[in-house]
Formats: C-alpha cells, sequence, structure tokens
C-alpha cells in the first residue's frame, strides 16, 4: 500500500498541470533557465565517475560496458544520475578530481568516490570498502582544486590549455550537488543498534550541512541536494539472510527497519536544508526527494518495465553463493565468472548494491524536473532563491 500511494503522487506530481505551476516565480512569470557553466559534485558510489579507480584499483568489467563500452569508472553498466544530470544541463560528463590522465575539468569536476561517507570513516578501505575520501576531504579537494586551476589559469599561454580549465568566474554560477550518507548508515546498520545510529544522525546531518557553508564561504551559491535512497532495497541486504523473519521486509522485499532509518534521515536532512537556507541568505538550496523517486520505481517495477526490483543482473548470486560482478571464484568444484545478465535494461539492481544505468535515467527523469523537490523547480532553474 505505501508503495503503491507514493507511485500516485508521482503520478501526480509528473502532471502536467503541476510542471506548469512548478516554473512559475513569485510573481506569476517564468523563471529563467541558469545556464550552469560547471558542476561540482560531491559523493559517494551513486555518483562517482572515476575516483575511487583513480585511487585505488579500477574497477573492471563488465562495469560500463552498456554505454561506454569499456569500464569507464562508474558502479554501473553505464551512466549514472549524475550524468543524466550534466546532459540535460548541455554539459560534459564529469571527470574525477583523483584522475591523473586525460581529464578535462572545464565544465566542472567530480570529487565523489565509492564508499564515501559523510563523517570521517575510523575504518580502512580494505577492511569493508569504506573510502578514505569522506566528505570532509572531498571539500578539502575542492578548496584546493578551486585554489589551484585559478592560478593555472591565470598561468596559461593559450586558449587550449584555458579550455580544460574552469574559468575562476564559473565558480559562483556553477551547481553544487550533493548525493551521499548512504554510507554512513550502512556502517551504522553494521557497528549500531538503531537506537544508537538514530541518535547519531543529527552530528551526520550537520556535517553535509558545514560541506554546504564551506563552499558557501567560497562563493558557491547554488546546491542540489539529493536525500538517501531506499536502502532497504538494496538485494545485498538478503544474500545472507534468504528466510526472513515475519515482518522484517515489506510487500516489495525491503529491509523495513533500514528503509525507516533512511526515512528519518531524509526528514532530519530536509529540515536542516530549511535552517541552511535562513543561514546562508544568498544561496539556493534545492532538497530533492530521490528516495520517493527510487521507492516510486521499485514498488511499480513491474509497470515500468522492469523485472523483479530483487534480482540482480551482474554477478553469480544462488543461494549462499556469490560472485560479485566481474569476480571470479570456484563454486562446487567449478570456475563461475559473475558476468553481465542479456537484458540490463530489464533490470533496477546491477550488483546488489548498484543501480543499473536504465533505472538511473528513470530516476533522473523523475527528479530533474522539479516535481519531486523543495523548493518544486526543475534543475535548470536551481539557482533561483525560492
Amino acid at each position: 500500500m505505501v508503495g503503491m500511494e507514493i507511485w500516485k503522487q508521482l503520478r501526480l506530481l509528473s502532471s502536467g498541470l503541476f510542471l506548469a505551476l512548478c516554473v512559475l516565480g513569485v510573481s506569476g512569470g517564468a523563471l529563467p533557465s541558469c545556464s550552469f557553466p560547471a558542476i561540482y559534485n560531491f559523493g559517494d558510489s551513486n555518483s562517482d565517475t572515476g575516483g575511487i579507480s583513480a585511487a585505488f584499483e579500477p574497477i573492471r568489467a563488465p562495469y560500463g560496458e552498456g554505454f561506454f563500452r569499456k569500464p569507464a569508472g562508474r558502479d554501473s553498466d553505464g551512466r549514472l544520475i549524475i550524468d543524466f544530470i550534466a546532459e540535460h544541463l548541455k554539459l560534459r560528463y564529469l571527470s574525477a578530481y583523483l584522475n591523473s590522465l586525460g581529464t578535462n575539468y572545464g565544465h566542472g569536476a567530480n570529487f565523489a568516490t565509492g564508499g564515501s561517507t559523510i563523517r570521517r570513516p575510523n575504518e580502512t578501505i580494505f577492511e569493508y570498502g569504506i573510502s578514505p575520501f569522506s566528505l570532509d576531504m572531498q571539500t578539502a579537494q575542492f578548496l584546493q582544486f578551486k585554489a589551484r586551476t585559478a592560478d593555472l589559469f591565470r598561468q596559461a599561454k593559450n586558449p587550449s590549455d584555458r579550455s580544460k580549465l574552469p574559468n575562476p568566474q564559473d565558480f559562483a554560477k556553477a551547481l553544487y550537488t550533493f548525493d551521499i550518507g548512504q554510507n554512513d548508515l550502512s556502517v551504522g546498520f553494521r557497528k549500531l543498534s538503531f537506537d544508537q545510529l538514530r541518535a547519531e544522525i543529527p552530528d551526520i546531518v550537520n556535517q553535509l550541512a558545514t560541506a554546504v557553508r564551506r563552499i558557501y564561504e567560497q562563493g558557491g551559491r547554488a546546491f542540489w541536494i539529493h536525500n538517501t535512497g531506499p536502502i532497504g532495497c538494496l538485494p545485498v541486504n538478503l544474500f545472507y539472510n534468504l528466510n526472513p523473519a515475519p515482518g522484517y521486509v515489506d510487500e516489495h522485499g525491503c529491509v523495513k527497519g533500514q528503509n525507516d532509518m533512511a526515512i528519518e534521515f531524509n526528514r532530519q536532512l530536509k529540515d536542516r536544508v530549511i535552517k541552511l537556507r535562513a543561514e546562508l541568505p544568498q544561496a539556493a538550496i534545492t532538497y530533492v526527494d530521490a528516495y520517493a523517486a527510487k521507492y516510486g520505481l521499485i514498488s511499480n517495477a513491474k509497470n515500468e518495465g522492469f523485472v523483479d526490483p530483487m534480482k540482480v543482473c551482474c554477478g553469480y548470486h544462488v543461494r549462499y553463493d556469490h560472485v560479485w560482478c566481474g569476480n571470479k571464484a570456484t563454486v562446487n568444484g567449478s570456475l563461475v565468472y559473475g558476468a553481465s545478465c542479456g537484458n540490463p535494461s530489464s533490470s533496477i539492481s546491477w550488483d546488489g548494491v548498484h543501480y543499473t544505468q536504465a533505472a538511473n535515467q528513470w530516476v533522473a527523469n523523475h527528479i530533474l524536473n522539479g516535481a519531486l523537490s523543495n523548493p518544486s523547480i526543475p534543475i535548470t532553474q536551481a539557482c533561483h532563491r525560492s
């Protein structure tokens, strides 16, 4: 019932009438488009376009092969939501800040890395896959990037060199996107009780607000902040729990307790964003309900042309035997390769943790028009303060 109610709301919010109202300003006139010259992104694997691959071992095939025809530093068969944002704003796909070769930062940079948390981790990436590049580190990297590229831009001797660098004037006009927090909850589920984790949420949310404030102090003005998705709907949650107790999962197979925690995180995040608007008087801050879009897709997968959302496309997952996407292992005496399914475009889950390109595109189509945003403006108008 909850899934269908969200789906009905999505249908209503996506109606032409609603969109017509969304683009009206307070004076009743249409808001102009913002013409963002660049995007600066902060996040985890949901928006990492090559950071963790550059810092550690590259993500291997069949990742990326559905669109890029080769691994492209993304935890999907193709494009991520951040890629669809770039396309929508008619900008280049973002190069990872940590890339050392073949980079072009003329239209922004991506500081996200797979496994990142908002709060600084106290474990290594080799233990549980948590990135050392937490949000405070990503923000520090941005500050260094902004200062160094300004020097390089001034020193550039020809237009070709300058074209690969951001114009220092563009930082104030850029869009700053955030998609992070999922791994803070994942770590909490592993280490804490639900009550303990709930008590930690205010600090996690405040640290995200601190990052926004630091960028604001550097001249950033337009912020597009995704809430966290329905983490309880990731198939990996049931890889080692094939017979969950009654009430453990909802009617769509999602772990109810984890989704409830994500909803609480999102509630506090939205409240903090509203307070930030008062604290940062020149900022335009958009809160984006990515949870509603993702849960809307999962709860209505069949009608949207997708298979069971708990079915994983890439990898070998049979009972308690698991060979992760792109890996090889011996199962019952036979060598097994974690290959891609035949039709990733019909799957929601790519590898048990991350979404397929098709699912990412569906979600992007339902959030970029502003139907699930607060304030209700499309991303092309996200420079306007409500």
